[in-house]
């Protein structure tokens, strides 16, 4: 009982401005550009729409160097293959679209940069699916170089997890130091417009307590964007608790010891209550406004992990994404993070001096 307490007296909220490592000063910025968003000139249909360009300007000349197939419907993994194949007019097409979403994300960067919340920013890591590709960590690199060409004192870099685990090893970064005593492992979810993914991330804190050692044990994901029809609301949160049972009974067979506690980043803005605000539309169903929330839903489903009542703190999923990256921002002290995607996530942190704030 005497940890049941602590949980309920812990006063952590969902999308807490201070946690353990890092105060959070801005996130999910909505920036506009004429009739759309900043955000959507870098995303992934962004880049898409840029190698199209790119392809349109030699059709007049002759055959398209890549073929008949549409500019969406190459994967990332083959976009690569023709970076480095034999054909020079063909890896100049994808080159020059790396060029152009290049120039853009230093222009966004820029743009952020001039924001309130963004001002003395040192360094920023690129997640997201885009960073999950060659021409991904190409693009990342040009605008990175760009910006300091101009100089622009900033390191632009790609996240050093693969976005699907930074995902789920950021949830760690929620949790208050407490928790971790006696415990080896928790449960971390990461919720997005396309994919919903649940893991056991280990902690490893004897190897290293500053959590820098932390690792994606096991991880189940739910592609709901490839669900036909689309399913409900209900259907996914039903989904992901089926996911998190078998996580824990899997946990469970292998003698790791999961602390009471699940991570979640959830696109949006969300409430210390955990409900989402807004920025939820990508979601399947409703998640926004005050009838729904997703962590009394869990907490209900599973009110328990081992013998202690379940603790689920929610945050936004670039928060969280970023979060991974905390141990290896100590050289700075104002960093952030965008994760690009369908959309833009963003978020900016500024290191905490735990010793300072201890006296």
């Amino acid at each position: 009982m005497a940890r049941e307490t602590q949980i309920r007296e812990a006063g952590i909220a969902h999308a807490a401005q201070r946690l353990p490592s890092v105060v959070i000063d801005d996130y999910n910025i909505e920036l506009k550009d004429g009739d759309g968003f900043i955000g959507d000139r870098v995303s992934k249909t962004a880049f898409r729409a840029m190698l199209e360009t790119c392809r349109e300007r030699l059709r007049p000349l002759g055959p398209d160097p890549l073929g008949d197939r549409d500019s969406c419907d190459f994967s990332k993994r083959r976009l690569d293959q023709i970076l480095l194949a034999d054909d020079p007019i063909a890896s100049g097409v994808v080159w020059s679209a790396i060029e152009a979403f290049a120039q853009e994300l230093a222009r966004v960067v820029r743009i952020f940069l001039s924001q309130d919340g963004w001002q003395g920013t040192q360094a920023i890591v690129v997640g997201g699916g885009f960073r999950d590709s060659r021409a991904g960590c190409l693009a990342i690199g040009r605008a990175g170089f760009l910006l300091r060409a101009e100089g622009i004192d900033i390191t632009l870099t790609p996240i050093r997890h693969h976005p699907d685990e930074g995902g789920l090893i950021g949830a760690v970064h929620l949790a208050p130091a407490w928790i971790f005593s006696g415990y080896d492992s928790l449960l971390a979810v990461d919720i997005g417009g396309s994919n919903i993914r649940a893991g056991v991330v280990t902690t490893n804190l004897r190897k290293a307590p500053d959590l820098s050692r932390s690792a994606v044990w096991r991880s189940e994901i739910w592609r709901h964007r490839d669900e036909e029809p689309m399913p409900s609301r209900e259907e996914a949160v039903d989904r992901l608790i089926g996911m998190l049972n078998d996580l824990i009974r899997r946990a469970d067979r292998a003698d790791l010891t999961l602390a009471p506690f699940i991570g979640i980043g959830c696109p949006g803005v969300m409430a210390a209550d955990g409900t989402i605000s807004r920025g939820g539309q990508n979601l399947p169903g409703n998640w926004e406004g005050r009838d729904f929330n997703l962590a009394e839903r869990l907490v209900e489903a599973i009110p328990r992990i081992g013998e202690h009542a379940t603790m689920v703190v929610m945050h936004n999923d670039a928060v969280v994404q970023g979060l991974s990256e905390v141990p290896d921002r100590k050289d700075v002290e104002r960093w952030g993070v965008l994760t690009i995607g369908t959309g833009l996530g963003n978020a900016r942190f500024t290191n905490r001096n735990t010793e300072a704030d201890e006296d």
